[in-house]
């Protein structure tokens, strides 16, 4: 396969991966790639990003990607001779790779306990000085001595956790810190830095490993068959139900830029196009410079709605992670109303408008979940009593100006849905919207009331991942 056709094949990934990729787009990459040539790898995967990836949310797919179609090496590559590093003790990270490794089964089990500690010893040396180089080329030593396995008629299989258990580099921090420390003082912001330095350059090694276990199971597999394993849901794409706590982590990086852009896109749709009524005397008078006809008409401003918002969320169980990080979206953009108010409840309700004002959203769930008054009976969901609750309570929160929005799955466990309560609610408000994190085909099925409140809402909206919650959000937005 020649460049040209791995250049093909690697667009084609990027798009069976969620990023967007024009032809237009296509053609300035092959152009930038002409003019500077494939001598520079880390140039060429410069030029690719600059001219195919658009949003940051699309890097971390094009980098796995890039690494898979256009690898530094192939097999082994060079490592240490096992016999060599298990003598070479404390300096063993100081010396030359010398000759080829032999395959792993071949050596002893005491061999292979001597290549562990002089490849930890190693390790230690380049996570204290941070040397990427010497992680990659240990990444790859790992990989080759404790990652691999028989993989019967498919050939040799490649196993991450083998790799990882063999190095432990999380079992080094106590060394590290003492080294970045020094005789520094244990416990302060010295303290805080280091250790955050020492859990980003473990971070680093241990997706240098993902990324050469990728590599060689490519070699023998195949490319698109490592492909859809080691290319997740893009950010935006990661359900709410389903997030791991990494993914809740990048979540909550994502709320003020999100915030930021629809902002942007309000007050862009604002400024565009005709908006306001016929401003009669301003036409006439743009008229006399061309002799009378009206050729720029003229528009009065019109003042842009802003209503009221009131958020009346679930925060129970999973449904809590897809809750939060609406409440904290819809605070980061207040200014496009006129008055935010939240509320929670579990199985009764609360007012949390005032557990916003941080930016933290972890910080916030805590504080929610500590303080606020969301249980009267059991802790389980109960829908129907938080609506009673919320309209003795707060009833007067929703007004003719006021547009509601429900977070929720509508799983009652059964209970009373206070359905007449509800609908009197949602008379009062402008608009009611109801937007929930399961899957559409989930909706109605065992406890769900779904069936009980989408009939009384304006809309009830399937909000499983970012990019829905965003379409929902760009279409509600006052404008």
């Amino acid at each position: 396969m020649n460049l040209l056709d791995r250049t093909i094949d690697f667009i084609a990934a990027l798009r069976r991966a969620g990023v967007p990729v024009s032809s237009a787009e296509t053609v300035d990459a092959a152009t930038a790639i002409g003019a500077m040539g494939w001598a520079d790898r880390d140039g060429v995967r410069a030029a690719f990003a600059a001219t195919l990836v658009k949003r940051p949310l699309y890097r971390p797919a094009f980098d796995t990607l890039f690494d898979l179609y256009f690898p530094p090496r192939i097999g082994d590559g060079v490592s240490l001779d096992p016999r060599a590093a298990a003598n070479s003790g404390d300096g063993a990270g100081d010396g030359e790779p010398t000759e080829k490794m032999p395959p792993p089964e071949e050596l002893s089990p005491e061999e292979l306990e001597g290549l562990r500690r002089a490849l930890r010893d190693q390790l230690l040396g380049a996570l204290r000085d941070g040397d990427d180089e010497a992680l990659r080329s240990l990444a790859r030593d790992a990989v080759t001595s404790f990652g691999g396995g028989t993989g019967g008629s498919s050939g040799r299989s490649w196993y991450l956790y083998r790799a990882l258990r063999a190095m432990s580099a999380e079992t080094l921090v106590a060394d590290l810190l003492g080294a970045l420390m020094g005789d520094t003082a244990r416990g302060g912001l010295a303290e805080r830095v280091a250790r955050q330095t020492i859990s980003d350059r473990i971070r680093a090694f241990e997706e240098m490993v993902a990324a050469e276990v990728r590599r060689r199971m490519a070699e023998e597999r195949g490319l698109e068959a490592v492909e859809r394993s080691a290319v997740g849901p893009l950010d935006d794409q990661v359900e709410f139900l389903r997030a791991s706590q990494r993914d809740l982590v990048e979540l909550r990086r994502q709320v003020y830029p999100l915030a930021r852009r629809l902002a942007t896109q309000l007050t862009a749709r604002r400024s565009l196009g005709r908006t306001g009524r016929l401003d009669f005397r301003r036409t006439v008078r743009a008229s006399l410079a061309t002799g009378g006809v009206p050729v720029d008409t003229k528009y009065r401003p019109r003042k842009p709605h802003k209503p009221e918002l009131v958020v009346l969320c679930d925060v129970s169980g999973s449904v809590a992670s897809f809750a939060h990080f609406t409440l904290m979206l819809t605070h980061a953009l207040r200014e496009q109303f006129s008055k935010v108010r939240a509320f929670a409840f579990i199985d009764t309700t609360d007012e949390v408008t005032r557990f916003l004002r941080g930016l933290d959203l972890g910080d916030m769930m805590a504080r929610i979940s500590a303080e606020a008054d969301l249980v009267w009976y059991d802790g389980h969901s109960d829908y129907g009593h938080a609506i009673d609750a919320f309209a003795e309570r707060y009833g007067d929160a929703v007004g003719p100006r006021t547009s509601l929005l429900i977070l929720g799955d509508a799983r009652n466990n059964y209970r009373p849905t206070s359905a007449h309560v509800f609908r009197r609610l949602c008379g009062q408000a402008r608009h009611a919207y109801w937007l929930n994190p399961e899957p559409r085909s989930y909706w109605g099925s065992g406890d769900s009331a779904t069936d009980v409140y989408a009939d009384l809402v304006d809309e009830m909206v399937e909000c499983r991942n970012i990019a829905q919650l965003e379409q929902f959000i760009e279409r509600i937005l006052p404008s």
